[in-house]
């Protein structure tokens, strides 16, 4: 968290303020112990765009050169239009947009997220350990079918998961993909029988859609957008976090736990 629908809509959010021209920035001592991994400087350059891949954010700067920005656990990037005084502030950037004068703040109180400033050469090696995002058409139903029948040992949901074949997935989106599919998410995969691969497929197209449009998921405390304001895409849950299955409307959910995560599944609805 937050995942490809949260990351999308902070992406989304912040090309609206590009291009930014960065008069001046600064850094703290706890986003460089614990998120920057290369040195930054950003003094007179120029933010150009914003793409994503998967849960990375890929800010392409006037130089050639990228700022990649996985955003963990809690990290945000807020756009204000004065200073930011909160203790999560952990990279300012203060300069000049289409829309006036602007503050570009990376914000994160737990400070799991990871931050590059790399040349393109670098950056496109980095990229490339993701495999196809989950909302490109790079992730055509072939590819999803080959990649599930590569993990035939793997749980369902545990596939889903893997970054290297689903990019941009993760706990709340596995588990909804497994409900709208009608599989349960420990059922391994090389138990998926030849007709539900297309379920699974119009699943994710459907998951990640949706919770696009809802402008992200945010549980207790976390995801926000650029503004600062909740998703309300857990309005759109039908398995995680809920009590009963809304996909049947009468089934209590399930939960168990499967690779250290959360669980949750409909025992009538789910195979």
């Amino acid at each position: 968290m937050p995942e490809l629908p949260e990351v999308e809509t902070i992406r989304s959010q912040l090309s609206t303020l590009l291009p930014f021209a960065v008069s001046k920035f600064s850094v703290t001592k706890q986003l460089k112990k614990d998120v920057l991994h290369t040195p930054i400087n950003l003094t007179n350059r120029t933010l150009t765009a914003a793409h994503r891949k998967g849960k990375m954010l890929d800010f392409r700067l006037d130089d050639g050169s990228h700022l990649l920005s996985h955003l963990g656990m809690t990290g945000t990037w807020l756009i204000t239009t004065t200073r930011p005084t909160n203790k999560h502030a952990h990279l300012i950037l203060e300069g000049t947009t289409p829309l006036g004068p602007r503050y570009l703040t990376y914000d994160d109180p737990r400070r799991f997220g990871h931050m590059y400033h790399l040349s393109d050469e670098q950056a496109q090696l980095k990229l490339n350990e993701l495999g196809p995002d989950l909302a490109s058409s790079l992730f055509s139903l072939e590819f999803m079918m080959s990649a599930i029948k590569k993990m035939k040992c793997r749980a369902l949901k545990v596939a889903l998961l893997d970054q290297k074949y689903f990019a941009g997935s993760g706990n709340y989106i596995a588990n909804e993909i497994c409900a709208h599919a009608r599989i349960r998410p420990q059922r391994l995969c090389g138990k998926i029988k030849e007709h539900e691969f297309p379920l699974i497929y119009a699943a994710i197209q459907k998951v990640i859609s949706g919770a696009i449009a809802s402008g992200g998921t945010t549980f207790q405390g976390g995801y926000r957008d650029t503004s600062g304001e909740k998703g309300l895409g857990v309005n759109n849950l039908v398995v995680f976090w809920q009590e009963t299955c809304q996909l049947c409307g009468v089934t209590p959910v399930k939960k168990t736990v499967l690779a250290q995560r959360g669980t949750y599944h409909c025992p009538k609805c789910q195979k």
